[in-house]
Formats: structure tokens, C-alpha cells, sequence
């Protein structure tokens, strides 16, 4: 594999377990195991949208490469 198509799979990977990470800790909230406003409601919250960021900035980027 060629170094740019290693660094783009490994950027898609890491950033699908961060959306994954991000939602199993706003549904570890929501379910029940902690308060509305918290520190785990937080940190899924930036998780999440961090992983959604990272997917769509790589997206826009190899359309235009």
C-alpha cells in the first residue's frame, strides 16, 4: 500500500471508534448510569463530534485529490 492510502484508512478507522466511543458514552448517560450534566455526557458529546469532523474533512479531502 502506498503511504497516503495507509494514513487515509487509519484516519477513517480511528475516527469511526471515536464516533463510536462518543455514542456508547452519551448512551451509558442517557440510560441511566450517570447524571444529565456530567463529565462522560461531555467527553461523548466532543467525541462524537470529533469523529464526525475528522470523517468529513477526510471526505471533502479526497474529492479533490
Amino acid at each position: 500500500m502506498r503511504g497516503r492510502t495507509v494514513h487515509r484508512s487509519g484516519t477513517v478507522v480511528f475516527s469511526v471508534l471515536m464516533v463510536a466511543i462518543g455514542v456508547a458514552l452519551i448512551g451509558q448517560v442517557i440510560g441511566g448510569t450517570g447524571s444529565v450534566v456530567s463529565a462522560r455526557l461531555l467527553l461523548g458529546v466532543l467525541f462524537l463530534a470529533g469523529g464526525l469532523a475528522r470523517l468529513y474533512l477526510e471526505h471533502k479531502r479526497g474529492r479533490r485529490t
